[in-house]
């Protein structure tokens, strides 16, 4: 009976954007002491050279093998290219500037998990910690820590007989921003809500992976090539935002209502909904409100929040009509049933 071998490699990158980090500790980046990161880019084909460029804090590389007979996997494994790839953290002291290499736990791999549909599951979990102290107050024992919290994804490979892969993120650190990107190197998911006063104070001991429990991940598609581009637009741009949160539940608009601005969703989930119809879930990069600009000045949809966010407001000639005029017709999300 003949054997075929199929192989693919996942990725993740875990990288700190300037809407993640909340609190006093928001000062040190502020200042220039250390630094946020630039989102990763959109295919990843070098990982060496983006750590090299101090692009993502760690990355979690997951490749695996499987053979198959008679169109099942019989046998499965980890390459032994799997493993965390730990990047940096650049701290500056006026002119003078170090760079400080974190420090990475054991990976954690469970054993193949054969499929009834013939496939395979590998799962495997890395991460680390900053070799910068972290002095806080915890609420648990010792209530008091001076290492940093700990930094993980749990990623899950999931080969076929047919050849192809899934990628899945079951479980990751709440902060800071995790992307994950398939077989193919393209960014495919991303988690969808930080929270970094819950990471810097349960992130340590048992409640993390390499003691008794790891933290589901909420994951959210990724938004299109345009909508980053936009983002950035938006962020950098002569009219900057003014930033705007909500709570669970909370609304940001109300379909039929007047209004004539921008949102980019910075973190959480938004659920957006059409004559009270659920069409669908975005999470952080979406640009909405553009057909308001675009179609009178009145809201096209309500917009609530999933999880508590973070939203960026930008008045509508932020962007020209044109480039929303070319959004628009990439996602009318009211002519999708999500």
């Amino acid at each position: 009976m003949p054997t075929t071998r199929i192989d693919a490699t996942v990725t993740s990158l875990s990288w700190i954007p300037s809407a993640a980090v909340t609190g006093l500790t928001k000062a040190a980046f502020e200042t220039g002491f250390t630094h946020y990161d630039p989102p990763p880019p959109d295919v990843v084909d070098d990982l060496e050279h983006l750590r090299s460029d101090d692009r993502f804090r760690y990355a979690n590389m997951l490749s695996g093998w499987a053979e198959i007979e008679d169109g099942r996997v019989v046998r499965a494994g980890y390459a032994g290219s799997s493993g965390v790839l730990m990047g940096s953290t650049t701290v500056r002291i006026g002119r003078l500037g170090a760079r400080f290499a974190a420090v990475a736990l054991p990976e954690l791999r469970r054993e193949p998990e054969y499929l009834p549909d013939g496939s395979v599951r590998l799962v495997q979990t890395c991460g680390g910690r900053t070799a910068l102290p972290a002095p806080r107050a915890v609420p648990h024992p010792p209530f008091v820590k001076l290492q940093s919290p700990l930094v993980w994804t749990t990623l899950a490979l999931i080969l076929r007989p047919d050849g192809t892969s899934t990628v899945e993120l079951p479980g990751a650190s709440a902060f800071p921003r995790h992307w994950v990107y398939d077989a193919e190197g393209a960014l495919t998911l991303k988690s969808g809500l930080t929270d970094y006063s819950a990471w810097a104070a349960h992130s340590f001991g048992a409640r993390t992976p390499w003691g008794e429990e790891d933290s589901p991940a909420l994951t959210v598609a990724v938004e299109s090539a345009f909508e980053r581009m936009l983002s950035r637009l938006l962020m950098t741009g002569e009219q900057r935002p003014r930033i705007r949160t909500l709570d669970a539940d909370e609304m940001l608009t109300l379909q039929g209502e007047a209004g004539d601005e921008l949102y980019l969703l910075l973190d959480g989930v938004l659920r957006v909904e059409v004559d009270g119809r659920r069409l669908a879930e975005v999470g952080p990069g979406a640009v909405l409100g553009e057909r308001a600009v675009l179609e009178g000045g009145r809201r096209t949809s309500t917009l609530s929040a999933v999880t508590p966010v973070r939203v960026a407001v930008a008045p509508g000639s932020a962007i020209d009509r044109d480039r929303l005029a070319e959004l628009a017709d990439s996602h009318r999300r009211e002519d999708v049933v999500a």
